[in-house]
């Protein structure tokens, strides 16, 4: 058994209507863009996150979250209240089980975070781009990566 990451920074955050708020314990500053077809809905746009160890948030308002195992392989959460997303976390074994993506748009302070990787990034729309230079990976790269087999449809 590995011993959990240092926290190297306490945020805080929350939902639109104020009904959920929590706080993570980042181990690192860097966040990444997500382009899948399901963030797209989810979000409105990719969805800009930041992983935490599931162990390092604790929330307020918990009752007004709500879960919806989107896939065979994580869940996302919503406030009941407001419908802000507060987090994608991966259900089945393998890299990333049990982190968080937490968006950083419902981080109280944003600042200080580095963009640093996109994924599905051969399903961004072709109406917007991010400039710079970061890793980025296609669905196929992203499936290898996090060991996500898939059979059939691929969205």
């Amino acid at each position: 058994m590995s011993l959990p990451a240092q926290i190297i920074d306490m945020r805080a955050g929350g939902c639109l209507c104020g009904a959920v708020r929590f706080r993570a314990g980042l181990i690192h500053h860097s966040f990444g863009a997500c382009h899948c077809e399901m963030c797209r809905r989810w979000t409105g746009s990719a969805l800009l996150a930041i992983s935490v160890p599931t162990q390092n948030v604790t929330w307020d308002g918990e009752d007004n979250i709500a879960r919806f195992q989107s896939s065979d392989w994580a869940e996302r959460a919503n406030c009941r209240v407001c419908g802000s997303a507060l987090f994608y976390r991966v259900t089945a074994e393998g890299p990333g089980a049990g982190d968080m993506e937490l968006p950083v748009g419902a981080f109280d302070t944003p600042d200080g975070l580095t963009f640093d990787s996109e994924i599905y990034i051969d399903l961004k729309p072709d109406s917007y781009s991010f400039a710079g230079d970061r890793k980025r990976m296609t669905r196929a790269q992203t499936y290898e990566h996090f060991g996500i087999s898939v059979q059939g449809d691929l969205t």
